[in-house]
């Protein structure tokens, strides 16, 4: 039991990205209408359409005609990642997170978890460029450039109809993270991540650092898929874990045994009354 507890959000993200899974299978196996389509553009109950909004940009960017569903779709993903769920598509949502997250235990069971073949520093934005070159593209080419390519649409695709040759771009992707580069994908390639980013940048669910609590042990850094957000924060002050990038996976609450992480609900007022009185 005490180990349930310990990997709860863990567990929880599991479960959230199976069930979503099985879902998009049981719409093509069997029917069912709960949950039918792919990442890439689904509906719940048949009603409510739901947009991935790195693939609305590039149809926007291609010329492609956007219905309505669509676009509801999209305002429906922004207001809800960009209001509550950050980043947290990345963990909770995204199946590819399985492969990496796989990828990133090997490399702790292997202890080699910072032997990198490409420096992360010299690419941390490269993520960002990709989105923009593949924006471009979309527009020059009048067709969603990343859709051909995204091991997203790959492993949903595949789960409901097949995966034929998909396992291939998969496993290069395990390879790349394991071997070449820790998070590799999600943490500097993924332009769907890099979307995530900018729209949750000032969501409101966020992981809080409690200083008086923490003893620098430094486990929350070792496990963080982008241990850059909290550099900034671990034992330098009580806040927010800020950083864009955080995907609120809850891995760093659940290795920290200081109970010196939790999450909580940013308050924007009382921030800036702080701010002022400190002033």
């Amino acid at each position: 039991m005490g180990s349930i507890i310990k990997n709860k959000y863990l567990i929880l993200r599991r479960i959230s990205q199976l069930t979503i899974l099985f879902l998009y299978f049981g719409a093509n196996a069997y029917g069912w209408k709960i949950l039918v389509g792919n990442l890439s553009l689904s509906k719940i109950f048949d009603k409510i359409p739901l947009t991935d909004p790195f693939a609305f940009l590039q149809m926007l960017f291609a010329g492609a005609v956007i219905s309505t569903d669509m676009l509801v779709g999209f305002i429906i993903i922004v207001l809800f990642y960009g209001l509550i769920g950050g980043r947290a598509f990345c963990s909770w949502v995204c199946p590819v997170n399985m492969i990496t997250d796989l990828a990133a235990w090997l490399r702790r069971k292997t202890h080699h978890e910072k032997d990198n073949l490409i420096s992360a520093m010299k690419i941390k934005q490269f993520r960002y460029w990709f989105a923009g070159i593949l924006l471009i593209i979309s527009a020059l080419t009048g067709a969603a450039a990343f859709e051909f390519i995204s091991p997203i649409g790959i492993f949903t695709r595949g789960i409901a109809f097949g995966l034929g040759f998909g396992w291939v771009w998969l496993l290069a992707i395990f390879l790349f993270d394991t071997f070449v580069l820790k998070n590799g994908w999600c943490g500097h390639v993924c332009p769907l991540g890099a979307t995530y980013s900018i729209i949750g940048a000032k969501n409101l669910i966020r992981v809080k650092h409690n200083k008086d609590n923490c003893t620098n042990c430094g486990n929350c850094l070792m496990i963080c898929p982008e241990p850059q957000v909290l550099t900034q924060i671990i034992n330098k002050k009580s806040d927010f874990i800020s950083g864009i990038e955080c995907t609120n996976c809850g891995r760093c609450i659940e290795v920290c045994n200081d109970n010196a992480l939790n999450f909580s609900i940013r308050n924007y007022i009382k921030g800036e009354k702080n701010e002022k009185a400190n002033n």
